[in-house]
């Protein structure tokens, strides 16, 4: 599955061989040993994953359920007449499929599977970027796609990578598509991360978003034995980044009343406290109340207050 995929996530691996979780980490740190694949937070990669790119249709198989909860939750995001800006990704992709109900929506973007999932949208407006087309994710990258950013002001970019980690940020494994991220980003008031849990902790070359640049993380709720992804998360947050987690299956997958995806608020291991000395929490009620639900801007949140963490 990993030579297939280029990566696969404990969760996936568990579900199709019919085993435990727990099983499924003994037997991939036995492949590690052997120097048959690179262990992630959550998953495992080809050796050597540190440069690797998988292709869109890899990348299309991964984690997709994940994906799907992360889109929902974040399309609660968008409001009616927006304008914002969508970057290149299987996650942003799914994104774009709930974008198409937004009216008045304005969507910037280099990516053609974006383009193509808003095209029949009565009442979303798709301005693309130009630029070199990049085949393996369907992108357009290089000076014609940065050029064409400049001057560009919009209120939310919603942004996918390779790896995010508290010390770096979202990163890519390839240079032409951090450039045209980072152009993504400098057209933004506020920043988006989408990533699945199998990111977190990853770190591939370029760098494209660092981490006091990003506004937002919007994840999936990570296995319950998976630490190391809890700590990420924890350290993200006390770097100020608000965290969202949306539950892929059971009760959190579910949409609430008014089509917004339903979010848990759950406690992260060891509460980090704000300025003023009360725990960071990012209850449903603050979500609504400062933007981050379907009617709000968002613009007023502190950023360091409010977090929503994992259920173990």
């Amino acid at each position: 599955m990993v030579r297939a995929n280029g990566a696969v996530s404990l969760r996936e691996l568990a579900r199709v061989v019919q085993t435990s979780e727990v099983t499924v980490r003994r037997d991939v740190r036995a492949l590690e040993a052997e120097g048959l694949l690179d262990r992630r937070h959550g998953g495992a990669v080809l050796p050597g994953g540190f440069t690797r790119e998988s292709g869109f249709p890899q990348k299309s198989l991964s984690a997709t359920a994940e994906k799907t909860a992360i889109a929902d939750l974040a399309a609660s995001l968008v409001k009616e007449g927006e304008a914002i800006v969508v970057g290149a990704g299987t996650t942003t992709q799914e994104l774009a499929r709930r974008l198409a109900r937004v009216p008045g929506l304005t969507v910037v973007t280099n990516s053609l599977l974006v383009a193509q999932a808003l095209a029949h949208a009565n009442r979303v407006e798709v301005v693309m970027t130009g630029g070199t087309l990049r085949g393996s994710n369907y992108a357009l990258v290089g000076s014609g796609a940065e050029q064409s950013l400049q001057g560009l002001r919009v209120s939310r970019a919603f942004l996918s990578g390779s790896g995010l980690t508290a010390e770096r940020g979202l990163s890519t494994s390839n240079m032409l598509s951090a450039s045209v991220d980072r152009a993504l980003v400098q057209a933004a008031a506020e920043v988006v991360v989408l990533a699945d849990h199998t990111k977190l902790g990853a770190d591939t070359m370029f760098q494209t978003v660092p981490t006091d640049v990003i506004t937002r993380l919007v994840t999936d709720e990570p296995p319950a034995h998976d630490d190391r992804a809890a700590a990420e998360l924890q350290a993200l947050a006390d770097q100020g980044v608000q965290i969202a987690v949306a539950g892929a299956t059971g009760p959190a997958a579910a949409e609430q009343p008014g089509g917004r995806a339903a979010r848990r608020e759950v406690p992260l291991p060891g509460q980090r406290r704000t300025r003023g000395g009360s725990p960071a929490r990012l209850t449903a009620a603050a979500l609504d109340r400062d933007g981050l639900g379907g009617g709000g801007g968002g613009g007023g949140m502190d950023r360091g207050a409010r977090v929503a963490g994992l259920r173990r």
